[in-house]
């Protein structure tokens, strides 16, 4: 079977997309091996009528919608390998199946890179997050902590400052901050250690103080992780796509990459990691993926 498009990553990009071209009627493949960024996440925010929303929940709710349009075909799969043939694409799962399609959308999203600090998994997505905007109001008027080991915290630390005004910035014992940045975070009264981070404490991942290696500790509840996410899947380079500088798959305003028939949207493409806006870029793509296809068909 020849399908109108592979969607490749079942986040709120993928699935939206999914959801709009079943209705349109279109033979689609969504993908997905099942390890979604926010997967650490107790709860989402900033969606409408979806706000605190459980992740899984969330992905439940959405399978269910679009496995009601019987053209939409749901597959939990890696995707490995995608090549581009004279009127069609293929793309190859890790367990040996092939599929062709017209179309692809690149749905696969972005994954963090944590600093190197023991047991900090324990604590993200618990009470260390990478998203003011997403977690902020939960740890507002809180001590907290902004991390980065491998850029600039100065951008997060600002936005961080919106919740909070008790805020130490620490880039675990890296020299990241320019002096105008350091003079700056010091007249609003945010402390700078730049000393390595030599333990987190708390319980349960619930953070309780941070232990530098040589300037004593800091009862910290909790905080922000700054740091450059990578994408989750190399497919978009594999197959010829433009990457910009941060590292993000170009594509125009309706979301069509450099390569003709394939398509991105969500963290993929966004430097804005929200919900809302991964489902409202997919629900755009697949809009502009039946446009395409539709003028390949329209005689």
């Amino acid at each position: 079977m020849l399908f109108d498009c592979a969607i490749i990553g079942g986040g709120p990009a993928g699935l939206s997309a999914a959801l709009v071209l079943g209705r349109a009627k279109r033979n689609v493949l969504l993908l997905d091996e099942g390890k979604p960024r926010n997967a650490v996440t107790h709860e989402s925010h900033g969606f409408l009528t979806r706000d605190g929303v459980e992740p899984g929940e969330f992905r439940a709710i959405a399978y269910r919608e679009i496995t009601r349009y019987p053209s939409v075909e749901t597959r939990q799969a890696r995707v490995v390998e995608a090549s581009k043939h004279d009127a069609y694409f293929e793309v190859a799962t890790g367990d040996g199946e092939r599929f062709q399609a017209k179309a692809i959308l690149l749905a696969t999203g972005l994954k963090d890179v944590l600093p190197e600090i023991e047991g900090i998994h324990d604590y993200y997505g618990k009470s260390l997050f990478g998203c003011p905007y997403c977690d902020g109001w939960e740890r507002r008027d809180q001590p907290l902590i902004i991390i980065s080991d491998s850029m600039s915290p100065f951008h997060v630390a600002k936005v961080a400052w919106n919740w909070s005004r008790d805020l130490l910035v620490c880039t675990n014992g890296r020299a990241l901050l320019s002096a105008e940045e350091k003079e700056s975070l010091q007249r609003n009264k945010i402390q700078v250690v730049e000393d390595k981070i030599a333990a987190l404490v708390g319980e349960n991942g619930m953070l309780e103080k941070v232990v530098f290696a040589s300037q004593g500790e800091s009862v910290r509840t909790g905080g922000f992780v700054g740091g450059w996410p990578v994408q989750s899947s190399s497919l978009g380079a594999d197959l010829g796509c433009e990457i910009n500088a941060q590292g993000r798959l170009v594509t125009d305003a309706l979301a069509r990459t450099t390569v003709k028939g394939i398509y991105a949207a969500g963290d993929t493409v966004t430097p804005f990691a929200q919900l809302i806006i991964a489902a409202a870029e997919g629900n755009k793509a697949a809009a502009a993926i039946n446009m395409d296809l539709i003028e390949g068909e329209f005689l």
